[in-house]
């Protein structure tokens, strides 16, 4: 149990305004983590309830498919030594890839791919030089499968189940872990958002209407946790 007044460690989530997200900064609040978290959406009612248990918050509201908008949430994090980052931030976009805007693609490919390895390097560094640290990436069991109509998803998260274990590799022998979250089709508001409620995948995730509020008050494992 952490003395009175000494500092509580520090984990930073992305994408955690709702969803899978939002209920690993609850996880992390209530293991004892205060927390800086980042959406692209606004984190009010995330912040009031992770703040409920505890922790302090700071949220930061920033686009992380933008190099912008990663180097905020770094300036957000400033000189703090992280002791976990849960790399969460992450979208989909469903219809054939003939179809699709390309800036679109681009914005999936920019968030799921190139900002989440712009923050792991820049977290990652600073945990390898204090030698301790734990990051967990959220992958996905779609990165193990060709994703028709949903191409471009599939195939960045095929990127990121590849990195984040080819990174753990890397990292081996060091104090610093790296574990990937490989989740099936889970009830969110990720189907809604990519235009996905009329696939097989969102039809088994039921994700209308959202239930993270509701079911905000299932506590998680009071294990310590591996990540």
């Amino acid at each position: 149990m952490d003395e009175p007044g000494a500092p509580r460690p520090l984990a930073v989530v992305t994408g955690a305004s709702s969803g899978i997200g939002y209920h690993l900064a609850r996880c992390a609040a209530e293991h004892g983590y205060d927390l800086v978290v980042a959406a692209d959406t606004p984190l009010a009612d995330a912040v009031r309830e992770l703040e409920a248990l505890g922790a302090r918050v700071q949220a930061v509201q920033a686009d992380l498919a933008t190099t912008p908008g990663v180097q905020h949430l770094i300036q957000a994090i400033g000189g703090r030594d992280v002791d976990a980052l849960m790399a969460n931030a992450g979208h989909g976009l469903g219809g054939s890839f003939l179809a699709q805007d390309f800036n679109e693609i681009l914005h999936v490919i920019n968030t799921n791919i190139v900002g989440t390895v712009h923050l792991v390097q820049h977290v990652a560094r600073g945990m390898v030089a204090r030698a301790r640290g734990r990051i967990l990436i959220t992958g996905s069991v779609a990165g193990f499968m060709p994703g028709s109509f949903q191409a471009v998803y599939n195939g960045s998260k095929a990127f990121i189940d590849s990195f984040a274990l080819a990174l753990r590799n890397e990292l081996k022998g060091t104090e610093v872990t790296i574990s990937c979250l490989m989740p099936g089709p889970t009830d969110t508001e990720f189907f809604q958002r990519a235009d996905m409620l009329d696939t097989r995948w969102g039809r088994a995730a039921s994700p209308t209407p959202p239930t993270w509020r509701a079911s905000a008050s299932r506590p998680c494992s009071r294990a310590r946790p591996t990540w």
